[in-house]
């Protein structure tokens, strides 16, 4: 694996609050450059083949219009879609509806911006575990991008087994405070914003219940 502490570092993160369809949203957006140009990595992000790769398998129809299904995660409805350059989704999951929005931008022929925000309604997960409960999801997917493309890695069977080990735990430890100090740059009391920092990492990191 690569340096953790790198790897976090090399994500922007922002939290900010947005309104959709006339009611107030929380959106948090993740920003990073990835080493490669603007139609490969549109291909990584929006191909059926390649998805797996990075994030977990994938079925459906990925046009606007279509629906998708992640194995084990959400689903939705592509909304937008402007290749190479961005699309939106409604993001489904647990009975609640959220949606994504992805952007990318051309740096050089060699460089590509990547921007995710993921907007939801706040409720009592959000009062509870604030922007690191997604964020570090997020964090996580964006590491699995970075080494499909850097290193043509696919996304490992044993990802569970990682994310528990001390490689896995330190990155989650560190995106989870990288999210606390987005929350409070965003306009959240700081004893809050720790607060649910430190919720959001005990439910990512303590051992799970036989």
């Amino acid at each position: 694996m690569t340096e953790i502490s790198k790897q976090v570092a090399e994500v922007t993160r922002t939290v900010s609050d947005r309104e959709v369809e006339g009611r107030a949203v929380k959106a948090i957006t993740l920003a990073r450059v990835y080493r490669t140009h603007i139609d490969d990595l549109w291909e990584a992000v929006t191909e059926v083949d390649r998805i797996p790769r990075w994030l977990g398998p994938i079925s459906g129809d990925l046009h606007l219009g279509g629906r998708f299904q992640i194995e084990n995660n959400a689903s939705g409805t592509i909304t937008a879609c402007d290749p190479p350059h961005s699309f939106d989704a409604t993001w489904e999951f647990g009975g609640a509806t959220s949606w994504i929005e992805v952007r990318l931008t051309a740096v050089d022929d060699a460089h590509t911006r990547a921007e995710l925000t993921h907007l939801a309604h706040p409720d009592e997960h959000w009062e509870q575990f604030g922007p690191g409960a997604g964020g570090i999801g997020w964090d996580l997917a964006l590491l699995g991008l970075f080494l499909h493309l850097d290193s043509d890695e696919d996304r490992p069977d044993d990802a569970d087994e990682w994310m528990a080990g001390p490689e896995g735990v330190a990155f989650i430890v560190d995106s989870g405070r990288a999210w606390g100090e987005a929350d409070v740059a965003g306009g959240e009391d700081p004893d809050v914003a720790r607060a649910a920092m430190e919720r959001t990492l005990a439910a990512y990191t303590q051992p799970a219940e036989e």
